[in-house]
């Protein structure tokens, strides 16, 4: 048996590479305009902390001519009356809307029991497009962008039974459109054609494409 010597460093192609440099956190503050579960659980999920300021806005008293339209003006509505408050100095506002367009009518959250149980009955066994606006502030600066998201859903042909037991929940009736893509409703719809996110009720592809017209990288957000 020889001894061996020192060994030899390993070629540069079998060293492992380096190791990748670790966000050390958000380098803005984040905050979403809005109340829903949904849009926050989105954000959370895809790597962001946001802070949550409800806008207030009253829904009912905005109108526009067609559903898309309605579903921007809302979140810019929504985004604007935040981005107005001193604790979000300094902050990128994002707002976010959704509306449920079916034969050209824009369908927001049910009345109560009763609407949201008719709603599902004209829905059923037919397609609507979901319009969901997006509104994002940049406080520092004072500039801002918005668009709207549409994806279209084929809902499935729920018994009456179905649908009266659905609205037992209450879910339906804090939601756009009466129906949710990852709650209770979720076995009653058939098909989507677009981005899920948008159903649920944020499009993560168009809020990147949103901060890059701000010159905001969407990974500068990451937590």
């Amino acid at each position: 048996m020889t001894a061996s010597g020192p060994s030899a460093p390993p070629p540069a192609s079998a060293r492992p590479p380096a190791s990748s440099p670790v966000p050390s956190g958000p380098t803005r503050r984040l905050v979403l305009a809005s109340r829903s579960p949904a849009r926050l659980g989105l954000l959370r999920q895809a790597g962001f902390a946001p802070e949550v300021l409800v806008s207030g806005v009253d829904e009912d008293a905005l109108s526009a001519p067609t559903p898309g339209e309605l579903a921007r003006l809302l979140a810019e509505a929504k985004a604007t009356t935040v981005a107005g408050r001193p604790e979000a100095a300094g902050a990128l506002v994002v707002g976010c809307d959704s509306v449920l367009e079916l034969d050209g009518r824009p369908l927001g959250k049910p009345a109560g029991a009763r609407e949201a149980i008719e709603r599902w009955k004209a829905m059923r066994g037919r397609s609507g497009v979901l319009e969901t606006g997006h509104c994002v502030i940049d406080t520092a600066d004072g500039r801002r962008v918005s668009a709207t998201a549409s994806t279209t859903v084929r809902f499935g042909e729920p018994s009456d039974a179905e649908i009266a037991a659905y609205v037992a929940t209450g879910e339906p009736l804090h939601v756009a459109g009466a129906f949710t893509l990852d709650g209770r409703s979720a076995p009653f719809i058939e098909e989507i054609s677009g981005d899920h996110g948008n159903v649920i009720g944020l499009s993560l592809p168009l809020l990147r494409r949103l901060l890059a017209r701000l010159d905001v990288p969407i990974t500068d957000l990451w937590a």
